[in-house]
């Protein structure tokens, strides 16, 4: 592991249970100090794992309240260190109280996401697990929450270190051949080196896969809906959620700000956004409607372009100018999908055709006719699959650094095949080791840690 901040020897304290009201709220401790805080806050030297009934005093001993106390010695804890874990009940004036006294009697109120950062740093979880906490935490729906908790028992993080010692038995093949030419290793000529290389290739596309299936369950669409006024996208958003969340009226420009819904498609979470209509106008708050609508549009994972087919069907120019608005947006790389909505006022039956520049769908939002088509094709654009075997949560980041690994190895390959170079085989195996240890912190940054960190819970 690269040399990382160290441990700054503070006892840190913060409430472990959501914001509001409940019956049991957790205050958890961390640190060298943690046993005596304890100890001072409840008048009893509380044991290894047991639960104590206690009551929790102010410095004058007077009773704040009564709960549960338990301790977690070092280095069989969470974190690493000793942790002392308050269970009382759970308003949040007497969790604040509680605070305030474990910070009188020597703790700090803890940073977002430092009880995991410690547990990272003292080695009780790697950064992929620890990055599977906040996932968890944050799920959306029951897929990802299933995901998070396989990569937090370590299913995603045992693949990375497989590929990593397969990489490093590989590189040290190559440099022996290498360092003792005497040894007559023809690590070209015998196919050794070509085959593993070929394995490892492979079985890194397969981790590739599952992690772009996690990042999809994790992340979800977002599916943007434009148009001209009128075109029906309202009831298209209320179509797929289910719901009357928009409102849906006969006049143009009902829409003027941005909607946000979030559904999920056999377990695909969407983030659909319906926004206002594109179109000149004199109307202020209509202009600033089309204004956002486009700053959503250049956010897009796809783009729904909702044509009213009951009239003139645009082209491929004039979906391109709606769009884009006469100005070079950036929007190339954002897939595109066109919708001809109303196909019940022309007598067409829903369908799909996929022969043009983009999918073009027919469905009648009104109605829901065709709407189970437009939910497949967006699952199959998406490449999502249901099956959940072996799945695990994953972030772009992981595979930012898996498509670093994999131009590392077929680079590697060409070398190996084209030049015959072992020592640039043997520089694209190291960097490709590197970039499969950026996912589970073998090789981190402060930076990097410090971004993952500060978007967890304090109290996580």
């Amino acid at each position: 592991m690269t040399t990382l901040t160290s441990l700054d020897g503070d006892t840190i304290v913060a409430i472990a249970t959501p914001p509001g009201r409940g019956g049991v709220g957790i205050i958890r401790i961390s640190g060298d100090k943690s046993h005596s805080i304890a100890t001072n806050l409840t008048g009893l030297a509380p044991d290894p794992r047991t639960a104590h009934f206690t009551h929790f005093r102010d410095e004058s001993e007077s009773k704040l309240d009564s709960g549960i106390t338990l301790f977690f010695p070092g280095p069989a804890s969470f974190t690493g260190e000793d942790v002392v874990e308050l269970q009382a009940h759970g308003g949040p004036v007497i969790l604040d109280l509680l605070v305030r006294e474990c910070c009188r009697l020597g703790a700090r109120i803890a940073k977002p996401g430092e009880f995991s950062e410690r547990a990272f740093l003292n080695d009780k979880i790697d950064l992929a697990q620890a990055e599977a906490i906040a996932d968890l935490i944050n799920s959306t729906t029951s897929n990802a929450a299933l995901n998070a908790s396989r990569s937090l028992q370590g299913a995603f993080s045992n693949k990375i270190e497989g590929l990593i010692q397969s990489v490093t038995e590989l590189r040290v093949y190559v440099e022996a051949a290498i360092d003792f030419p005497e040894e007559e290793i023809d690590f070209i000529g015998d196919g050794v080196v070509k085959a593993k290389l070929e394995q490892i290739i492979h079985e890194l596309a397969g981790v590739k896969e599952q992690a772009k299936q996690g990042s999809l369950i994790r992340d979800g669409m977002k599916l943007v809906i434009a148009g001209k006024p009128n075109a029906g996208k309202s009831s298209l958003l209320n179509a797929l959620s289910g719901q009357d969340s928009a409102i849906v009226t006969p006049i143009e420009g009902t829409t003027r700000d941005v909607l946000h819904e979030h559904i999920q498609i056999d377990g695909m979470p969407l983030h659909v956004v319906d926004t206002a209509g594109l179109r000149d106008s004199a109307d202020i708050i209509e202009q600033e409607g089309v204004r956002r609508a486009r700053e959503e549009i250049k956010s897009a994972d796809r783009i729904v372009i909702l044509v009213d087919s009951s009239q003139d069907i645009p082209t491929d120019t004039d979906l391109y100018k709606l769009l884009n608005n006469n100005e070079e947006n950036g929007l190339e790389n954002i897939p595109v999908t066109v919708i001809h909505n109303k196909c019940d006022l022309n007598n067409s039956a829903p369908g799909i055709d996929l022969s043009g520049k983009y999918p073009v769908l027919r469905l009648s939002a009104k109605f829901g006719d065709g709407i189970e088509l437009l939910k497949e094709h967006l699952k199959t654009v998406m490449g999502y699959k249901q099956e959940q075997d072996g799945q695990f949560s994953a972030r772009r980041r992981h595979l930012q650094s898996l498509d670093s690994a994999t131009v590392f190895l077929n680079t590697g390959l060409d070398q190996l095949l084209g030049t015959g170079a072992g020592e640039l085989l043997a520089e694209d195996l190291k960097q490709c080791q590197n970039a499969l240890g950026e996912i589970t912190g073998a090789i981190s940054s402060d930076e990097l840690l410090g971004e993952i960190f500060s978007n967890f819970c304090i109290g996580k």
